[in-house]
């Protein structure tokens, strides 16, 4: 049985203090996919096992319906697009299997090199927590199968579209100063025009959005740029306030 113990922004109540942030009134927010865990790789090793289990023309069909359902949701439901593939087809029972594995995929081996440690280095300056979007179920269990609900010891936030419940997000983690790590520009630059100064804003070059240097053009540039997410390590604490103030 997997057991989620999410704090839900509590953190600042009695023995549930994380010992391990040095500094609550700086909270560091960590994305998930393709900031902290390649997550073109898991879609990659997921194409193959489609194809392989239910053929080219099955597969297809289910990533036409997958990105249907980014464009109306905003996001990527891997599960949900498996639902809507098996209303439409009740009988291809081969999907089942397919559940099984994204359910049960090895998450943890996913995990950027150094990631890590650039999370635990963000505890020695403050507070780290994650800061994702997600369908209600997969993103949780991705999480948890990752290791990161563990090692962020239950401080995980989940949204639709975070960018839009950045003062939900304050009210759980309130903090002198934020700094958001995140792959997409997009996310980043929202995150900008809300908090303004009071947060940094650090973009790891990693993932097929963030190398899309069309797309990232789009919006303001971040604070801080990194080729791999293990660079954060490389900035103090003073370096780090002092981007969001250029």
């Amino acid at each position: 049985m997997i057991r989620l113990r999410f704090n839900f922004g509590d953190q600042y109540s009695g023995d549930r203090v994380n010992r391990a942030d040095a500094n609550p009134s700086i909270v560091f927010f960590f994305d998930v996919d393709n900031t902290l865990l390649d997550n073109d790789r898991v879609a990659e090793d997921l194409k193959r096992y489609l194809t392989n289990e239910v053929g080219e023309a099955s597969a297809g069909r289910y990533w036409e319906i997958f990105e249907q359902l980014r464009s109306e949701l905003g996001y990527a439901d891997y599960l949900g697009a498996l639902q809507r593939y098996r209303v439409e087809r009740p009988r291809e029972l081969k999907f089942l299997a397919v559940s099984h594995f994204m359910i049960n995929y090895p998450f943890a081996t996913r995990l950027f090199p150094e990631s890590l440690d650039a999370v635990q280095y963000a505890r020695r300056l403050g507070r780290a927590v994650i800061l994702s979007d997600g369908d209600v179920v997969f993103q949780p269990r991705k999480v948890d199968r990752s290791g990161l609900h563990e090692i962020f010891e239950g401080h995980v936030l989940i949204y639709i579209h975070k960018e839009l419940e950045l003062d939900d997000v304050e009210a759980r983690y309130p903090a002198a100063h934020y700094v958001m790590v995140d792959d997409k520009a997009r996310i980043l630059a929202a995150m900008k025009k809300h908090w303004g100064a009071r947060v940094t804003t650090v973009f790891p070059r990693q993932g097929h959005y963030a190398l899309d240097a069309a797309l990232a053009a789009q919006y303001r540039q971040p604070d801080i740029t990194l080729k791999q997410i293990g660079e954060l390590r490389k900035y103090s604490l003073e370096q780090i306030l002092a981007a969001a103030e250029k």
